[in-house]
């Protein structure tokens, strides 16, 4: 593998011009920096960043490479770096990763990123035959003891707690529907976070389904629209299968709130706001230890408090600006301690 010579200056204003770039498209609201609000209309879509390294890349994903969600979420961040890695996606059968994330590796790419939690066991035999390959692995809290594996997860309770109350500020207490993929990692921490947030001031309990699945569409279609059939009239959910359920939200015109990446896309008009992954606060912190040629040994979380999580809110929905201020609020004390979205 090749080692560069780290850029950390260079690095610095790539973000400073990312982030530049999103206060001027959306207006940030408040100063802790956690919450973007777009105008009506606005480009969602994420601009090429300059390149932070010289180092390859390759991607391994289990669902597509723009699915609005947890795949998406890493390609942007990518594209924030001003990265273009080589993407293998759909791959949510286990055995098809495992070889493409092998294949990169002996074709001698710098680092290969193993988006998926499943692809854990799989990682633990591969990485150990390139020991100078740097393998990216999430989401997930710990690199299985392995030297040249980095881990990366989000505190997407966090996230979960602010679009709660959101939800329960708005809807006057509102019932309100989940639909959850596998009860498992980011997915049952931002349904945690956002149940504790709805319910922080007295609002009922959301009614809570998991599907068992991160790609059945049709299941969470079918699980929203039980939702609604109850009398639901706000929807979340997360994973890369929530496309159904944002269509049963926009069908019967009932606002929903995004988690992993932005999802105004899905339905301008009804997507309140989304919690954001900017998997780039993290990644930049690897590749300035890659370069460096430390090629793993860490596991790393993006939060509210180092930018990695963003409330990105709907400027087409026209959400109250009580709400919103309130929301900068709610950040404010997850971020300093006062409130435990957990």
């Amino acid at each position: 593998m090749n080692i560069h010579r780290p850029h950390r200056l260079r690095r610095l204003f790539a973000l400073l011009f990312a982030t530049a770039l999103v206060a001027a498209a959306c207006g940030s609201d408040g100063d802790s920096g956690a919450t973007a609000t777009s105008e009506c209309g606005t480009d969602t879509s994420v601009a090429m960043g300059d390149s932070v390294t010289d180092l390859t890349f390759a991607l391994v994903a289990p669902s597509a490479k723009d699915d609005l969600a947890f795949t998406q979420s890493m390609v942007d961040s990518l594209t924030r770096l001003g990265i273009e890695p080589q993407i293998t996606d759909g791959t949510f059968i286990v055995e098809e990763a495992a070889a493409a994330i092998r294949g990169y590796a002996e074709e001698g790419v710098d680092v290969v990123i193993a988006h998926g939690t499943q692809y854990g066991g799989s990682l633990a035999e591969i990485a150990p035959d390139f020991p100078d390959t740097s393998f990216i692995w999430g989401t997930a809290t710990d690199t299985q003891g392995l030297d040249n594996v980095f881990a990366y997860y989000p505190e997407a309770d966090q996230g979960g707690y602010v679009n709660g109350w959101i939800a329960a500020e708005m809807t006057d207490g509102a019932a309100m529907g989940v639909v959850g993929p596998v009860e498992a990692g980011d997915a049952v921490a931002y349904v945690n976070g956002f149940i504790a947030g709805a319910t922080a001031n007295g609002a009922p309990a959301p009614s809570v389904v998991y599907t068992g699945s991160f790609s059945d569409v049709a299941l969470a279609t079918e699980t929203a629209q039980a939702h609604v059939d109850n009398g639901a009239q706000v929807l979340t959910g997360t994973s890369q299968s929530t496309v159904g359920a944002v269509n049963v939200a926009a069908a019967n015109d009932i606002p929903w709130f995004g988690t992993q990446s932005n999802q105004e896309a899905w339905s301008t008009d009804l997507v309140v706001a989304s919690q954001v992954y900017h998997w780039d606060v993290v990644l930049d912190d690897m590749i300035e230890s890659i370069e460096g040629g430390t090629l793993g040994g860490e596991a790393m979380a993006i939060t509210l408090q180092n930018g990695g999580l963003v409330i990105e809110i709907n400027g087409c929905y026209g959400l109250d600006d009580s709400v919103v201020d309130g929301a900068e609020g709610i950040i404010a004390e997850i971020i300093d301690g006062t409130i435990d979205p957990t």
